[in-house]
């Protein structure tokens, strides 16, 4: 195994890439709940880091099984995000015009839509399964605890960010949040097709 500097550099730089999509809809949760508790800021960047983590792992066991299935399977990858983020984002812009509401109020993102969030801001990170795909399990595993590990902070500081100024923008925060959301998913679709 040769965990050498190399190897950490490059994980810690594909976990900051991979995390840019995750920190934007984690700016996009902050904006929309502006009172969230540090337990549930902690549990958000939490089910961003595993998504994180098992995707690219996903791809390395179908690059090491069933490659020629995974292949036909990634044009619809930008497909499955825009669609994801573009109805979570929808829901989001809609409450945010329709209701006016207080932090007490406001029950901020759920349980089921984080897990959409998750798979959307993630499913890119399939394809990393081919970088990593030199790598014997443990180095891969490795590889995805780093990007798990980076994705988890840069999603916390999205979280923070998102959070206060969500709290300066008051109402107007779950409209920018939902605009964020899709924007994110269209800058998905639109950079597949190049």
């Amino acid at each position: 195994m040769n965990l050498g500097f190399a190897f950490f550099f490059n994980n810690i730089l594909l976990g900051v890439g991979l995390a840019m999509d995750a920190f934007s809809v984690s700016l996009a949760n902050g904006l929309n709940e502006p009172c969230m508790k540090k337990r549930k800021m902690f549990g958000i960047a939490g089910v961003f880091a595993l998504f994180q983590a098992l995707m690219p792992m996903l791809g390395w066991v179908c690059v090491h099984t069933i490659v020629q299935y995974f292949k036909s399977f990634e044009k619809f990858i930008p497909w499955i995000a825009l669609l994801l983020l573009a109805y979570i984002g929808g829901n989001m812009l809609y409450d945010g015009i329709k209701n006016k509401c207080d932090c007490e109020e406001k029950p901020g993102v759920g349980f089921a839509a984080l897990l959409v969030q998750g798979v959307a801001t993630s499913i890119d990170a399939l394809s990393v399964g081919f970088t990593i795909s030199e790598y014997n399990l443990a180095e891969a595993l490795l590889a995805s605890f780093v990007i798990a590990t980076v994705t988890f902070f840069i999603c916390a500081a999205g979280l923070l960010i998102g959070k206060r100024v969500g709290t300066r923008l008051a109402g107007k925060a779950g409209i920018l949040g939902g605009v964020i959301l899709i924007f994110i998913g269209l800058e998905i679709f639109i950079t597949s097709l190049f």
